[in-house]
């Protein structure tokens, strides 16, 4: 099976990211494309790092956290990434429950304050 590589244009589209994200993910040193002249390929690597990076933003989970993570794994392999995860994943599971928490409680004060202006005009 021949080896997935993108321009730079591909990467973009594939992903669904401006150029100036991918650009930025470069300079924050999250991908490194191979370099021809000026032109970046982006091989396998940088494709699973895309996925990565794109579900730990999804997430909620910082560009310098999901940085460290991908660190972890180059330089103690996948089962300190792994653990690493783990431990993110709780931490930012405490952090949306809290979240969460914090909007419940404003929906319902919106709520009571929404019926309150509506029961004062009729």
């Amino acid at each position: 099976m021949a080896e997935t590589r993108l321009s730079f244009k591909q990467m973009c589209a594939k992903y669904d990211v401006t150029p100036r994200t991918l650009r930025y993910y470069e300079y924050i040193e999250l991908l490194q494309p191979e370099r021809n002249g000026r032109t970046r390929i982006y091989g396998p690597r940088e494709c699973a790092r895309m996925t990565l990076i794109l579900r730990g933003r999804k997430f909620g989970f910082s560009l310098e956290d999901i940085r460290q993570w991908l660190l972890i794994y180059e330089r103690e392999g996948t089962e300190a990434q792994m653990r690493s995860w783990v431990a993110l994943a709780d931490r930012q599971l405490d952090e949306l429950a809290e979240q969460r928490r914090q909007l419940d409680e404003a929906m319902t004060e919106l709520k009571q304050l929404r019926d309150e202006t509506a029961a004062s005009l009729d």
